[in-house]
């Protein structure tokens, strides 16, 4: 336990001392960091994504923020949990990403309705996105979150009434109403959405 506790230490002093070698423009500073946490990272990052070749992707583009924006640095606490966080924040933002473009599809082909993956669909894909983001963030926190784990996380009202200590029920009646939202003030984009619902 003791020595556990001491390469814990050891780690977050030796993460300090290369953290800030880094803000000073030290390449092999963030060499070192780069192949330390990589391969964990890009683990985590699996976990949510489900998919190998994008969570290298990912976790490649977050040390490249880190080496970008190096000066600005302000970590608080250990470097490995601000690193998860970023991983974690980003790979839920490119699940929905991907969420969004796969109810279009679904909805595109149910309708017939022909697309491709060309600029103009990209754009909508785009726009959908932050419309919706728009819409939940004006809701109340209880509403959205029950929206969220059940749309973006495929949580089943079951799942999510356990996990929030409510009934079944409730979780129908803030979603109906989230539904109720979207639809008055996303009418441009509401049967996409609802059709991810049925």
């Amino acid at each position: 336990m003791e020595d556990e506790q001491t390469n814990r230490t050891k780690s977050a002093s030796e993460d300090s001392f290369y953290i800030k070698e880094l803000k000073q423009g030290n390449i092999k500073a963030f060499e070192f960091l780069f192949n330390k946490y990589y391969k964990d990272l890009v683990y985590f990052c699996n976990v949510f994504l489900k998919d190998q070749e994008n969570s290298e992707d990912l976790v490649q583009d977050i040390f490249a923020r880190l080496w970008e924006n190096r000066e600005h640095l302000d970590i608080k606490g250990a470097l490995k949990s601000y690193l998860m966080t970023a991983v974690k924040n980003n790979s839920l933002e490119e699940l929905k990403h991907q969420n969004v473009i796969r109810v279009y599809q679904d909805y595109a082909i149910a309708h017939n309705d022909p697309f491709d993956y060309d600029v103009e669909n990209y754009i909508l894909y785009s726009e959908l996105n932050q419309q919706l983001q728009k819409e939940l963030n004006k809701l109340p926190k209880e509403m959205r979150e029950v929206f969220e784990m059940h749309r973006f996380k495929n949580k089943k009202y079951h799942e999510i009434a356990n996990e929030l200590n409510v009934s079944v029920r409730t979780i129908e009646n803030r979603i109906s109403k989230v539904l109720e939202v979207l639809r008055k003030n996303m009418k441009g984009f509401y049967n996409f959405i609802l059709y991810s619902f049925l």
